[in-house]
């Protein structure tokens, strides 16, 4: 399997992480011109942990998300369902649960964990990928303790409509071309292009957490839309 369909099956969807593993965060860096960092420590501040918190980083890939919850002095299970992205970051971190950060294969539309686990959950980058968004997002709600939070941060549009198309553009047309030269694989970056396409707007995704429980929802543009920061409570 080379390129995984919107369809988005599980199984090729983690074919395909674990076939850019071992260069998915450098890749990341270039194609977004550095502001991956940005985004990363956007997460950060508005998640808020603390010492003594317990937080979920789903879809976290090789746990590069998951050190800067750390330095907070919160503990992070690093939860993915691609095995070859978890053994990258075993292996860069040194142990699968080191430095407090644990890795912990999982599937967003199954979590591996008891009810009201954390303190706060998260997820970027990665929601786009899940099958069943409605699902995942119920899922992220069962685990989080009443009064937990949940931000997502994810690709989304900018408000403007014909520099959202100029984008898109850019998106099909020059990302895999980029990602390809750096990875050597440029056939799964087309998935990825199109699966920011078809994403929903932010009112949209706003929708979809409150159909899902979440209270107090809001969001907030990074990059003038290219990235879209949504929080989210669970009050009852």
């Amino acid at each position: 399997m080379t390129r995984a369909k919107l369809d988005k099956k599980p199984q090729d969807v983690a074919a395909m992480f674990d076939g850019i593993a071992e260069n998915y965060d450098l890749v990341n860096d270039v194609i977004s011109l550095g502001q991956d960092r940005i985004w990363r420590k956007a997460v950060v501040n508005a998640v808020e942990a603390y010492s003594g918190e317990l937080v979920l980083d789903l879809a976290a890939g090789t746990g590069t998300s998951s050190e800067s919850f750390v330095k907070k002095g919160a503990r992070v299970i690093a939860c993915d369902f691609s095995l070859g992205m978890l053994t990258t970051g075993a292996k860069r971190r040194g142990g699968a649960s080191t430095g407090g950060v644990t890795f912990v294969a999982g599937d967003a539309l199954s979590l591996p964990f008891a009810d009201e686990t954390f303190d706060a959950v998260t997820i970027s980058f990665g929601l786009r990928n899940v099958s069943d968004v409605d699902q995942a997002l119920r899922e992220l709600l069962r685990v989080t303790k009443v009064g937990g939070r949940l931000v997502i941060c994810e690709f989304s549009h900018i408000p403007v409509e014909f520099v959202d198309k100029l984008y898109s553009t850019y998106l099909m047309a020059a990302l895999p071309k980029i990602a390809g030269a750096v990875s050597g694989r440029g056939e799964s970056y087309d998935y990825l292009s199109e699966s920011i396409m078809a994403w929903p707007k932010q009112a949209d995704l706003a929708r979809d957490l409150q159909d899902a429980g979440w209270s107090r929802v809001a969001w907030r543009n990074l990059s003038t839309g290219i990235v879209a920061l949504h929080r989210g409570f669970r009050d009852k």
